[in-house]
């Protein structure tokens, strides 16, 4: 049996033991790297393609769109001179040579140098928005420019549309003023002409110290990957700093000191502080406080300032019980030195957490999923399965009636964590199949026979969730074990990756850390052998939402895998929705007629109309009306916001948990999204429906 996760051992084992041709004695690291991973993808792809002109012109559109795709830099003789690569980079892949990506990258730092130069100039003189004038900002139709004038016209139009945006903010903002303070002087149409041309600037200025901080190997990853997505949507390179990144997104934790940073005129600000992270217990730093030197114990300080963000965070972070010397300039302008005990920061947003949810004297509860979360380095500690396990005990103990479990957003994590959770709800029996490379069929059984909750069940998901809130879903609607409430269909990726640390690969010499690659090594399908690859999960019951109509789906990825089924597993239905018919039919007669399911079918048309719409006017008065017209359709659809349920909801407290006015706050806030939440209010009538015994229910309402 298989998990995935940083499944590594198999694949490297694979690798290892195959050709030895990508241990050549080779100094260039950009070339090992590219050898490495065509041989890992190739090698340990569930699906492999060949590396032929097909797919060297794929790769070649997919960096250039990566780089550029927006036009701000390259001319068409740029493009024109790079095509006659277009069906040469397979044969360059092959032989490890990177001439493609060095002739681009040359010539895009030389172009990045010219419009540093002029755009000041294109925002030195005042804007004419009375001209007659727009912006096409279509660039799978548009051209690249033709000359350097040609680009400086586009920047310049760009700076227009930028400008013309705030300067329609300040004037409204004037107006407001005015009609607060009649004695209020309204500043002169050019005075905020200028001050929104200040604006873009400041903007464009700080655009640029960010692409200055990013060096050559992060262009050469944007190519690497150009490479790893033509095998699919979701095999990718890591390079060193990402794949810690990777891990922490998967674990919901990191060591440091629990404070997010932002990077602005050469200044390390804190921009949040995490909640239970070292800096909040101690009260140590606020937002708005910037970092000026970093030291470590027995060491002189050094200046962050002028370092890539990247770089100071490294220096900040570190193991948990070590201490960082940190230099700060407080908000008040004082200056002094700050000592703080590195820990473990668990972000609180990653994990599960639960309501209870009040309605006609009889308690129902909430629990609310963000993603499948573990840490592979410490499978003892906090997972996404043993919460929920924690927060199912804690409803039972307050008597519920049934369960909403939100999967909405949850895009997916640990396959052995799902497994768990979907055993929490059925008795024992198979949760998923996976197929491996190589055609390796296993299936994953939950092989625990107790049960933590056996009662009514709504599972709610959207497009967003994915993957293993898939597997979820979907083994409990095959169980017939629960209802799935929310749009069409879910994402539809069906599909496992596993990552490889490139490292273990070449052993010795001297190229250094080469990152990881994550690739799909693994199909999964449903108990009942479908694929949730493409077609995701079907909802039992749907509601509509602002993206109803928008492509984002698996099978709106470029080079998705195919959809296919395989034999389904032995199991056995749950007697759970015995009324299933019942309680779909009520759910649509309420949404039928219901104003606020219209009024969201509407937006979403709206929304759906709004995609091809790829031309801005520069002009003040066509704006304006624009802005009118915009204003009111807004207006329309703010009652959707306006929505407020009739439930009480009350949020658990654990012992333990932090008495703190920002914890607080921050479960208040939530509690707050909840009343205005219509899919939650429909899950407390479908699980009331579901609890319904249909023996005492008029015969006239039943429907059978």
């Amino acid at each position: 049996m298989k998990f995935s996760g940083l499944f590594v051992v198999g694949i490297a084992v694979l690798v290892l033991t195959g050709s030895t041709s990508i241990y050549s004695d080779n100094p260039d690291k950009d070339k090992l790297l590219i050898e490495v991973i065509t041989y890992v993808m190739q090698r340990g792809h569930y699906n492999p393609k060949d590396i032929d002109d097909v797919f060297s012109e794929h790769v070649f559109n997919k960096f250039i769109q990566g780089i550029d795709g927006q036009h701000r830099f390259f001319l068409q003789s740029d493009i024109n001179n790079f095509k006659r690569y277009k069906e040469e980079i397979d044969d360059q892949i092959k032989e490890g040579d990177i001439s493609f990506f060095n002739l681009t990258y040359d010539r895009l730092m030389i172009r990045m140098n010219q419009v540093k130069e002029f755009y000041e100039e294109s925002l030195s003189d005042p804007f004419d928005f009375s001209a007659k004038d727009s912006i096409n900002l279509n660039f799978e139709e548009i051209t690249y420019a033709r000359t350097l004038n040609g680009l400086k016209e586009l920047w310049r139009k760009r700076f227009k549309l930028s400008t013309l945006e705030y300067f329609s903010d300040l004037v409204e903002q004037e107006d407001f003023k005015k009609e607060k303070d009649s004695a209020y002087q309204i500043k002169s149409k050019v005075v905020l002409e200028e001050e929104a041309r200040l604006i873009t600037k400041e903007n464009i200025e700080n655009y640029f110290e960010i692409f200055d901080e990013v060096e050559r190997e992060e262009w050469f990853s944007i190519y690497i990957n150009a490479i790893t997505l033509e095998f699919d949507p979701h095999s990718n390179y890591f390079e060193p700093d990402k794949k810690e990144e990777f891990d922490q997104n998967i674990s919901g934790k990191f060591e440091g000191i629990g404070a997010r940073l932002q990077k602005k005129d050469q200044v390390v600000e804190i921009i949040e502080v995490i909640v239970g992270g070292p800096v909040w217990k101690a009260r140590a730093l606020e937002v708005g406080d910037v970092i000026l030197k970093v030291a470590q114990k027995d060491e002189d300080p050094i200046e962050i300032g002028s370092m890539r963000l990247g770089d100071a965070v490294k220096l900040i972070k570190g193991p948990k019980g070590t201490k960082v010397f940190l230099t700060v300039k407080r908000v008040s302008g004082i200056i002094e030195e700050v000592v703080i005990n590195r820990g473990v920061v668990e972000l609180e947003e990653s994990y599960a957490k639960s309501s209870i949810i009040h309605k006609n004297g009889k308690n129902y509860g909430l629990i609310q999923l963000p993603k499948f979360y573990i840490d592979f380095k410490d499978q003892k500690s906090r997972n996404a399965a043993s919460d929920v396990k924690k927060e199912l005990e804690a409803l039972k103990k307050r008597n519920v009636s049934g369960i909403i479990m939100d999967l909405r957003n949850n895009g997916g994590g640990s396959l052995k964590t799902v497994v768990d959770i979907t055993g929490f709800f059925i008795d024992q029996g198979p949760v998923v199949q996976v197929k491996s490379t190589g055609g390796t069929k296993d299936i994953l059984y939950d092989e625990d026979p107790s049960i933590i909750w056996d009662g009514s069940l709504v599972i709610m998901v959207n497009e967003f969730s994915a993957s293993a809130s898939e597997i979820l879903a979907a083994a409990l609607q095959d169980y017939k074990r629960a209802i799935i409430l929310g749009s069409k269909q879910t994402f539809g990726k069906g599909t496992v990756q596993n990552v490889i640390d490139l490292n273990r690969i070449i052993s010795g010499g001297t190229h250094g850390d080469l990152g990881a690659v994550k690739l799909t090594t693994d199909k999964f399908y449903r108990i009942n052998g479908g694929s949730t690859q493409l077609e995701g999960v079907i909802s039992d019951i749907v509601i509509k939402n602002q993206y109803s109509y928008i492509d984002m789906g698996e099978k709106d990825q470029e080079n998705p895998l195919s959809w296919d089924s395989i034999e389904p597993a032995i199991y056995k239905k749950s007697s759970n929705l015995n009324n299933y018919d019942f309680v779909v039919s009520q759910s649509a007669k309420r949404l039928k007629d219901n104003p606020y399911t219209q009024l969201l079918e509407q937006q979403a048309r709206r929304i759906e109309a709004q995609q091809d719409n790829y031309v801005y006017t520069l002009n003040y008065q066509d704006h304006l009306t624009e802005r009118e017209s915009n204003k009111k359709i807004s207006e329309k659809f703010s009652v959707l916001k306006d929505y407020k349920s009739d439930l009480d909801f009350e949020w658990i407290r654990e012992p333990g948990d932090p008495n703190d006015e920002v914890v607080k706050e921050r479960k208040n806030r939530w509690i707050e999204t909840l009343q205005k939440d219509f899919y939650v209010s429909e899950a407390v009538n479908i699980l009331e429906d579901l609890n319904i015994n249909l023996d005492n229910y008029p015969v006239a309402q039943v429907k059978k």
